[in-house]
């Protein structure tokens, strides 16, 4: 298993959450929310990849031929 994954997912998630701070500070709460979906759905993205990727691995391990 491949750690960088996880350090991916944590940058995303302090980049948002600075990007999110720093709006707010400026009074755009709603820009700050979209923000933070955005955030979100990019990392949902690449857990629904590699959860694909692990039901593909897991079907082929238990193939039968």
């Amino acid at each position: 298993m491949d750690i960088d994954i996880i350090f991916k997912i944590a940058a995303i998630g302090i980049l948002t959450a600075v990007i999110n701070q720093i709006l707010k500070i400026a009074g755009k709460d709603e820009i700050a929310t979209f923000v933070t979906l955005a955030g979100i759905i990019v990392v949902l993205f690449s857990v629904v990849n590699m959860i694909s990727d692990l039901f593909d691995t897991v079907k082929t391990l238990f193939a039968v031929y």
